[in-house]
Parts: C-alpha cells; structure tokens; sequence
C-alpha cells in the first residue's frame, strides 16, 4: 500500500511541475511575441469594425469577398492619405519658411529683440542656456547618437503597420470561412446560437466603440477650431484637424493636441497661447469624465463609471494600447458573462411583473378548474356530512345538491 500511495505522490508531484513549467513556457512565449500579438489584436480589431462596411458593399456592389475587401481597404487608405496630405502639406510649408527666418530670428534672439528673445529675456532663458551651453553640448551630442534608434523604431512602426493593415484584410476575407467553422466546432444547436449571438452582441461592442470615438474626436476638432479662429491663431482649420486625430487616442489625445494647438497659439500671442492652454485643461476634464463616459455608455452599453473605471486601469496597465482596447474589452466581457453566469441568466428570465394570484405560480381562484356543481352561497357556511367530521376540500362536490 506504501508503494501504491508513493507512486500515486510522485505522479501527482510530476503533474503539478508539468503544469507549472508549460504555464511559464506559455508565459514566456506571450512575452516574447508581445509585439506580434500585439499586431493580431490590432488586426482583428479593424477586421471586425470594417467587416459590416464589406457585407454591404459586397450585397449591394461586389459579389466577389476579396473583390469587395479590396475595395473598402483601398477606399480607407485613400481617406487616411487625403487626410495625411491636408496636414502634412501646411505644416511642410511653415518648416519651410521657418527654416528660411531661422537665421535672422537667431539673430533676433541673441540680441534679446523680437517675441522670441523678448520672451527668453523675461524668464531669463537666455542666461541660463549662456551658462549651462556645454551640458546643451552633450545634449545635443546624445541625441545625435540616438538617431540611429529613432530610425529603427520608425522603421519597426511602419512594419508593424504593414502587418496590421494585411492582417485585417486576411480576416475579413476569410471571416465567413472562419465563422463557419467555429460553428461547426460547437456542433450546432444552443451552443452554435450562443456563439453566434456572443459573436454578433460583441461586432456591434467594437463598431459602436469606434462611431462613438469618432463622434467624440469630431466634437473636440469642432471646439478647438472656435476657440482658434476667435483668438486669431493661423491655420485654425488645419490645427484642428490634427487636434481631432490625436484625439482618437483616449484619455491622452486631447492632451497631445493641446502642446500643438497651444504651440502655434503661444507663437501667435502669449495671450492667445494662454487662452488655448486653459481651454484643453477644462476641455480635458469634460470628455474624460462626462464626454466619454456618455458616449461609449450609450455606443457600447455599459455604464459611464464602468466605462471611466475601464479606461483608467487599462491605461495604468497597458499604457497606450490598454486604454485604446479598454472600453470594447469591457463590452465584450459584459456579453461574456451575460451568456455565461447563471444568475445573470436567471435574473434576466424573471418576468417584469406577476400575474394575478400569488408569486408561488398557484392560479388565482377564478382561473382554478371547478366541478361545475354549484358551491355555497356567499355569506353561507359549508354544511358538516352526517357523521360529524369537518368536510374535506373535495366533500362538497361529492354530496348531492351540496348535503
């Protein structure tokens, strides 16, 4: 029995180390594929938002699933490159003739004349650049070598921005073949109508996700393009246009569009410069606490303080990718246990209101089958049988004219 028990130890001992090395094993291959499956989330996360867009130009123009996804994805890449063209061209044009009044606002500055010097002379900038000029030596010394890093992550972006943009084309061409099989997997039945209402439920998480942060980027160009052409800053238009971009990013955006927009407004007048500043301060708090969780709320169906709780854990978790994936993970996490937690289901089937009679299901008495013999009359006690007993329930249907 001693031996039977030990190998039955060891076994169980070996098991539990197979288990723990394939959980790390597993860990370590998450780790170091991350940006790779980072690609894949990406991917598949554009494929579901473009997937409604390709069934309707594939019912309504192309027959063809390939034909059709070629069209949707060459129309989307022409928008993000007219898009490309409307701010990059303006902005090309000022370094252009920035570079050309370089020397002489260098010049200007060193002499402590014109808005720039004026200003460095106010805060004493210029003092303090004259004294540390060999630490702004090395400075610039360090960043030069860092070039060569900065290429390689470029070069590493537009791979992985390749990737996502043929990863999502393979998966919206395939995305019946996928849906299909899945289905068969489940083998049919309340399982394959699960799967595809969990399916469904969570395309229209992802699709509202991204109508909703559109709505909420075009409300922030709109508001930074007022507030630009009434402080009289140049290109309001154009500025705005990339505030609204950059406002896609959630919690974030808003503020990488106002270091530009309160840029250019700085370079126009102090005054303007500080009007755009307080204004992406208190615009900031508004969407992040009110805008946004209104929005997604109603685009995803989830409550607003879930929605800002989501949001700021993801991004203290994940940074920048987390607090984009935040708010349809939390979505599809809500189907997930709507579909899957019992009581959740339970408490769904309660009826909204009880019939009449008792909540224990008893009929009321006027729907409870009678006998058809005539019972007594109201204000009548039920009459005892000869032998004395009380009557039973079903006596007075059994005595004739109720004796």
């Amino acid at each position: 029995m001693s031996t039977a028990d030990d190998r039955f130890t060891a076994r169980r001992t070996l098991i539990v180390i197979g288990l723990v090395l394939a959980t790390l094993a597993g860990l370590a291959l998450v780790w170091e594929t991350r940006r790779v499956l980072g690609w894949v989330v990406a991917a598949v996360f554009f494929a579901v938002a473009l997937n409604p867009l390709v069934d309707r130009v594939q019912r309504r123009l192309v027959r063809r699933r390939a034909a059709a996804t070629l069209l949707v994805f060459l129309a989307t890449l022409v928008a993000l490159a007219a898009l490309t063209v409307v701010l990059v061209v303006p902005l090309v044009n000022e370094l252009a003739r920035f570079a050309h009044q370089a020397p002489d606002l260098l010049r200007e500055t060193r002499a402590g004349r014109g808005p720039v010097g004026e200003l460095l002379e106010r805060f004493h900038v210029r003092r303090y650049a004259e004294a540390h000029a060999d630490e702004f030596r090395r400075l610039g010394g360090r960043l030069g070598r860092s070039t060569l890093g900065l290429a390689r992550g470029t070069a590493q972006g537009i791979a992985g921005a390749l990737s996502v943009v043929v990863l999502a084309y393979l998966i919206v061409v395939q995305a019946p073949q996928i849906t299909a099989r899945t289905l068969a997997l489940a083998g049919g039945g309340a399982r394959a109508e699960r799967l595809r209402r969990i399916g469904r439920e969570s395309a229209h998480t992802i699709t509202g996700y991204v109508g909703g942060n559109l709505l909420i980027s075009l409300i922030c160009g709109l508001l930074t393009f007022v507030v630009l052409v009434l402080t009289g800053v140049p290109y309001a238009a154009v500025i705005a246009l990339l505030v609204a971009v950059a406002d896609l990013i959630p919690m974030v955006g808003a503020t990488l569009g106002a270091i530009v927009a309160g840029g250019a407004g700085f370079l126009h007048s102090p005054t303007a410069g500080a009007i755009v500043l307080v204004f992406f301060v208190v615009y900031q708090q508004f969407e992040n606490h009110l805008l946004q969780p209104a929005i997604m709320s109603r685009a995803v169906q989830l409550n607003p303080l879930i929605v800002l709780v989501s949001v700021l854990a993801a991004a203290e978790l994940g940074g920048l990718v987390g607090a984009l994936l935040a708010i349809p993970a939390a979505g599809i996490a809500r189907i997930l246990l709507r579909e899957f937690v019992p009581l959740g289901r339970q408490a769904e089937s309660v009826p909204a209101e009880a019939g009449p009679g008792d909540h224990t299901g008893e009929p009321a008495p006027s729907e409870r089958p009678s006998s058809g013999r005539p019972g007594p009359a109201a204000g009548e006690r039920p009459r005892r049988p000869r032998d004395g007993r009380q009557p039973a329930p079903g006596d007075q249907d059994r005595l004739p004219g109720g004796e």
